[in-house]
């Protein structure tokens, strides 16, 4: 949910619609309530609601269709315009929609999206998003919110809805033991599990510290970039290994539903041996059954 215009339609299509940044300038404004269905890691169907902005449509989501919009909700995902002039309006809704949360579904994850930040000037960008993240916070009490910066046009879009979805994969603790055991046997720096379709990260496993903590969402947009190069001449994205002389890594298909990315320091490795075959693999398959 959010004021009509602040992008909730375009990081829906670039997240599970394979948009590119440049393709969302000719979707229209959303009307009422856009329902869809997306099957996610095979079996999890995700039942997204677009709310459309409008004043009038807002209205009335507070009133006449309240207990249909909020009855049953996991996640709220309400969007900020982050260059809006009318902040105290948009907090007035978004109150709203607490208060409807709080009576029909007062389970639900509350995530705020501070969202077009590749607007606000660089140097300003840190300061201005901790400030909306404390009148959030605020405002969002006795409820808990999580707040992420956004962009269409970076890396920050993948990594605030790999934190979402992560709220709605079933047994992702089971998922995260399994990787370590993995890392364990390989002896394996760093083990990603990717979403196939999206490329958003479920789970992961890190055994050793790593300076960049923005690493996961790049890795998710560059690849999900290059997917889409790959589409446009009617190729398949099927893998990717890179070496140089400090690392090897490598990006598989590990389930029909998942992709896995292994990082070792070791650049010498057969990549058979770390992945595609073996009874360690087998194992790991099994214990997924994504």
């Amino acid at each position: 949910m959010g004021k009509s215009g602040g992008g909730k339609t375009s990081m829906r299509s670039i997240i599970f619609a394979n948009y590119s940044a440049k393709d969302t300038r000719r979707l229209g404004a959303t009307m009422d309530v856009e329902q869809s269905y997306v099957r996610f890691l095979g079996n999890l169907i995700l039942n997204l609601w677009d709310c459309g902005g409008q004043e009038a449509f807002m209205e009335c989501y507070f009133a006449a269709q309240k207990d249909n919009i909020f009855k049953n909700v996991e996640v709220l995902i309400y969007v900020f315009d982050v260059q809006s002039q009318e902040l105290d309006k948009d907090l007035h809704y978004y109150q709203s929609c607490l208060e409807s949360i709080l009576q029909h579904s007062s389970q639900a994850k509350i995530f705020c999206l501070i969202h077009k930040m590749d607007l606000v000037p660089e140097d300003m960008r840190d300061s201005l998003f901790l400030e909306r993240q404390s009148i959030l916070t605020n405002v969002s009490k006795p409820l808990q919110c999580s707040c992420f910066r956004t962009s269409i046009w970076d890396e920050t879009l993948y990594k605030a809805w790999s934190q979402i979805v992560y709220q709605l994969v079933p047994n992702v603790k089971g998922l995260e033991k399994t990787l370590t055991n993995f890392a364990d046997i390989i002896d394996a720096d760093e083990i990603l599990l990717f979403e196939k379709a999206t490329f958003l990260v479920i789970s992961h496993c890190t055994r050793k510290p790593h300076r960049d903590a923005r690493r996961f969402e790049k890795i998710s947009d560059i690849i999900k970039q290059f997917k889409l190069s790959c589409s446009k001449l009617t190729a398949a994205f099927q893998s990717m290994e890179v070496r140089n002389s400090t690392f090897a890594c490598f990006i598989e298909l590990l389930t029909p539903n998942t992709y896995v990315m292994v990082v070792i320091s070791d650049p010498s490795i057969c990549k058979c041996y770390s992945i595609l075959h073996g009874e360690i693999f087998v194992i790991i398959k099994i214990d997924f059954s994504l």
